[in-house]
């Protein structure tokens, strides 16, 4: 197929097409538009970016033309999508597409917004109705909207339901759908678990495969640069500086990491914005419109942008914090080289992030050229007082404090005292105790009454304790209640 009026569409999508100014069809278009005008089941593995959004919305809406409306509280066409963002660019394109089609009706569900507005539209009745596993379980349960008329069931990005933990509420849902319908099934790639659930959900599916599983994008320059996790954050002015990238993707591992590198920039004088699962739908959208419009031009993000998000001119992708599952590193980069443009992705790697690193090259089939800046980046004396925990003081610590201890610092160094003095309260803790020594001062160990809990130091946050508390340790313990556990390979990224 050399053009999309090949494929015997209607005219009205024909013309929202040339509106749109698609010309010549992607391999994925080409090879799954034509079965799936014939009704049949599909299973695609395609890196996002492929088309394949146009592959599975231009035939759902020919075959859904010609028919009635949806009855009310009914769905004719459900698209699951894992993330808030990717249902809305769904929405969006199904939108474009059906813009002479006056009859469609097209809505998205998702959580971090009212249920009210959502309700009324469902219980109205929908075409095609774009929603995250989520909130859609939700209305389903308040009797919104039922399945049992279905049609077509489109199940997007299945790898990253998988790693979001949504393949049981996928599974759940599935049971309120009609056994006699068309199902798609895309993918990007194919670990075990997702091959057994496209066997559940497909029956005599085609198969449409435009790359290889997992292999990353040719027209990316990659590269990772060894460094110690205390200097990465210089490491990050120095390449923001160096590299001067017109519209640059910046990944954390965890939400509160995300917004550390967002003040720490700050701090440092560049502007950026986050966005993660924390954040507020409001707050989201406001980001990603920002970074697309250029007006911010570095967006540091968690996972839930790793795929799905079509912003054009990302000229960098930086990996802050190496991604613990290795499919996540092929489509954080896949965010930049689109639509035929060259890019960049560079990578710092600390020391405990070296198996990830592993696992990627593993997955990928390749080795990543690799540079060693360890011992080269001096850390600046001015510690991020933020990051750590600790309240500035706003005075530098006293000759002799050279730890930067902050129970040290609590109140300026006493008035001149007696070399003698000077040594007992230089002695271990259980000597002072012990007959004829002078009790510790309070200038080095507190106020009397002061609890052992507000005298020990604070420790460095790395983020890792909000894998396992999200939301509602913060609310019910703050970060004093948080323990912290080592991240591992198998927890989820903090989206």
């Amino acid at each position: 197929m050399t053009s999309f009026s090949d494929f015997g569409l209607a005219d009205t999508l024909n013309r929202a097409l040339v509106d749109a100014g698609y010309e010549t069809p992607t391999p994925i278009q080409t090879q799954a538009i034509p079965d799936l005008l014939k009704g049949r089941d599909l299973l695609g593995i395609a890196q996002t970016g492929t088309g394949k959004t146009a592959a599975f919305a231009l035939p759902i809406l020919q075959r859904l033309a010609p028919g009635k409306p949806a009855a009310p509280r009914r769905v004719r066409a459900l698209i699951l999508s894992p993330t808030r963002e990717l249902a809305t660019q769904i929405a969006e394109s199904f939108k474009l597409y059906s813009r002479y089609m006056n009859h469609m009706s097209i809505a998205v569900v998702f959580g971090g917004v009212g249920h009210r507005p959502q309700e009324d539209r469902l219980k109205r009745g929908v075409d095609i109705l774009v929603a995250t596993p989520g909130r859609l379980m939700d209305h389903m349960a308040a009797g919104m909207v039922s399945l049992e008329t279905t049609e077509i069931f489109v199940l997007d990005e299945a790898d990253q339901m998988l790693d979001m933990g949504f393949v049981q509420p996928v599974r759940r849902i599935v049971k309120h759908l009609p056994k006699a319908r068309q199902s798609l099934f895309f993918s990007a790639t194919m670990p075990k678990e997702i091959g057994q659930l496209a066997g559940e959900l497909l029956f005599n599916p085609i198969t449409v495969s435009v790359a290889p599983a997992a292999t990353t994008v040719e027209r990316v320059e990659q590269r990772v640069i060894h460094v110690e996790t205390a200097a990465k954050r210089r490491l990050l002015l120095d390449v923001i500086v160096a590299e001067k990238p017109e519209r640059a993707l910046i990944f954390t591992r965890t939400k509160h990491g995300a917004d550390r590198v967002v003040r720490q920039l700050g701090q440092d004088g560049v502007d950026a914005a986050a966005i993660h699962g924390n954040k507020s739908q409001a707050q989201r959208e406001k980001a990603l419109a920002a970074f697309k419009a250029g007006t911010t031009q570095i967006l540091v993000a968690t996972d839930i942008a790793a795929r799905g998000i079509d912003v054009t001119g990302v000229s960098h992708v930086i990996n802050f914090d190496l991604p613990n599952i290795p499919e996540s590193y092929v489509h954080r980069i896949g965010r930049t080289a689109r639509a035929g443009a060259s890019g960049v992705a560079i990578s710092f790697c600390a020391d405990d992030e070296r198996p990830y690193l592993k696992d990627i090259e593993k997955v990928t089939r390749q080795k990543i050229p690799a540079e060693d800046r360890r011992g080269t980046i001096s850390v600046a004396e001015r510690a991020d007082t933020a990051e750590r925990g600790e309240r500035p003081s706003g005075k530098r610590p006293q000759p002799g404090n050279r730890s930067g201890n902050p129970r040290n610092n609590r109140r300026p160094a006493p008035p001149a005292v007696s070399a003698e003095q000077q040594r007992r309260d230089a002695m271990p803790a259980a000597k002072a105790r012990q007959p004829g020594a002078a009790k510790p001062s309070h200038a080095a160990h507190g106020k009397p009454g002061q609890s052992k809990a507000s005298q020990r130091p604070s420790h460095r946050d790395t983020g890792a304790a909000e894998e396992t508390l999200g939301r509602v340790g913060f609310l019910a313990g703050g970060r004093e209640g948080m323990k912290r556990r080592p991240e591992g390979r198998g927890q989820r990224d903090g989206r």
